[in-house]
């Protein structure tokens, strides 16, 4: 999600919007997210899960954080968590697919048959140590960038990676975190969606124009049968399916929250329900209930499994990209929660921007289709005010958003994966830079006024031509 769900709100709501089933739903959305994001951060990414707690979760429950219980069972990898004595959820660790929360009966376990990873196109980045900046500039740049408040909201800078002309000049990482680290890169995760769904364009197997593919709106006389992947993917579908951009009273209890957290097996078939507010393509309305939609299109074209999707991801775009650290969650029905829920490295994130930066090539070869690069990196009608393409966030077509982030020192060429606090990869073609920002952090815009600056001193630092 691009904003975390305002749990804090939770005390409030029932008084303002009434209803106690609403407030159930909403506890049941407290204790999922608690016990689905600890799994990921404990067995994912194995970092400390009461430091994670303390750092990416309690901030996000204030003031009603004291309600929230979690046990973290070391032996089992699983994660229960309850909330207000009305709700519980349990979290399970599931290997190559990362973690799910138990909703009846557990999904059969996916085994991968053992298959060599397909020879990487793009050469290292780097070697195995972390690259420490040679510049004075450099190092200046990374001092500020993890220069944290003195007091909240903190911004707790955990990875950057900068990477110029494909081999990386910098990086730094909080204690506990490594260069093979995998982290949440929430919703920079629908930015791979994207990835995924141009492999299948180059391929022939969708065509993002037509109606898109989904049996339940097969009837022409469903209004729904006009929506195309494309406008699901660029945000404008016009299905009224709640937002994931602000925090209000009303996103307490967004459907997509409950989608995620509140115990949906199948998020496709809980999204394809949705009924239409506004014809397609005359509204932008950035919703996390788009993207499971696209996510089952790859799954049925990957063979209808989560095995086939992890083989298609891994043969097509993160072996050829050398992407090594990576978990893609699932749904329990087999299909990608591919709004929010992929860990990578900050390397592997920074390896995934330089196919971007390369106009959708590795190696030589041609992984996207031509001209996918800058259709992903063009601003959708509508989305000005923020600055939104498909799938990715772009600088290119003005829009305060846009005209915000270049005045903060981020060039008008950029375009980036960004996801729920301060999750960035940032290409920036005119200066052949990616740049790669993570980290849970609570402080306005997503920490976009530091990162911008730190593109601008990185940018500084790099020698003139």
């Amino acid at each position: 999600m691009h904003r975390s769900v305002p749990f804090a709100l939770l005390v409030t709501v029932p008084f303002v919007l009434g209803g106690c089933d609403r407030v159930e739903r909403a506890a049941d959305v407290a204790s999922g997210f608690v016990s689905h994001q600890l799994c990921s951060a404990a067995f994912v990414s194995g970092l400390e899960p009461e430091q994670y707690y303390r750092e990416a979760i309690a901030p996000t429950l204030k003031p009603v954080g004291f309600l929230s219980n979690h046990a973290v069972d070391g032996q089992h990898h699983e994660v229960s968590a309850s909330f207000a004595g009305i709700a519980s959820a349990r979290a399970f660790y599931r290997g190559t697919e990362g973690c799910l929360l138990e909703t009846g009966d557990r999904p059969v376990p996916v085994v991968m048959p053992h298959v060599e990873p397909t020879p990487a196109l793009l050469p290292a980045v780097a070697g195995p140590a972390i690259v420490e900046p040679t510049q004075p500039a450099l190092r200046q740049a990374l001092d500020k960038a993890f220069r944290e408040n003195p007091e909240p909201p903190y911004r707790q800078t955990k990875a950057i990676v900068v990477v110029h002309d494909g081999h990386v000049i910098a990086e730094r990482y909080a204690p506990g975190y490594g260069v093979d680290t995998p982290m949440l890169g929430w919703s920079m995760t629908k930015s791979v969606t994207n990835a995924l769904l141009g492999v299948l364009v180059r391929q022939h197997k969708l065509d993002m124009n037509a109606p898109a593919p989904i049996a339940a709106w097969a009837d022409a006389k469903d209004p729904r049968h006009a929506i195309t992947p494309d406008n699901l993917l660029r945000m404008n579908s016009g299905l009224d399916i709640g937002q994931s951009m602000t925090a209000s009273a009303s996103t307490a209890f967004d459907p997509t929250a409950y989608m995620v957290f509140g115990g949906e097996r199948d998020m496709a078939g809980f999204a394809e329900r949705a009924p239409l507010k506004a014809a397609p393509g005359t509204w932008w309305n950035y919703t996390n209930g788009n993207t499971p939609l696209l996510s089952r299109m790859i799954r049925d074209n990957a063979g209808g499994t989560a095995s086939g999707v992890l083989g298609f991801a891994h043969r097509e775009l993160f072996d050829k990209l050398g992407m090594r650290h990576v978990t893609l969650e699932f749904d329990a029905t087999g299909t990608p929660i591919g709004a929010s829920h992929m860990f990578a490295s900050a390397r592997d994130w920074a390896r995934f921007g330089l196919l971007y930066l390369n106009d959708g090539v590795a190696g030589g070869e041609r992984i996207l289709p031509e001209g996918w690069v800058d259709y992903s990196a063009s601003q959708t009608p509508g989305s000005g005010f923020y600055g939104y393409g498909a799938g990715f966030w772009t600088n290119r077509g003005g829009g305060e958003g846009a005209t915000y982030r270049i005045a903060h020192g981020m060039p008008a060429d950029a375009f980036m994966a960004r996801g729920s606090g301060g999750q960035y990869t940032i290409i920036v073609p005119s200066h052949r830079l990616v740049i790669v920002r993570l980290g849970p952090a609570f402080t306005p815009r997503d920490d976009m006024d530091v990162v911008a600056q730190l593109i601008a001193d990185v940018i500084a630092a790099l020698p003139k031509s």
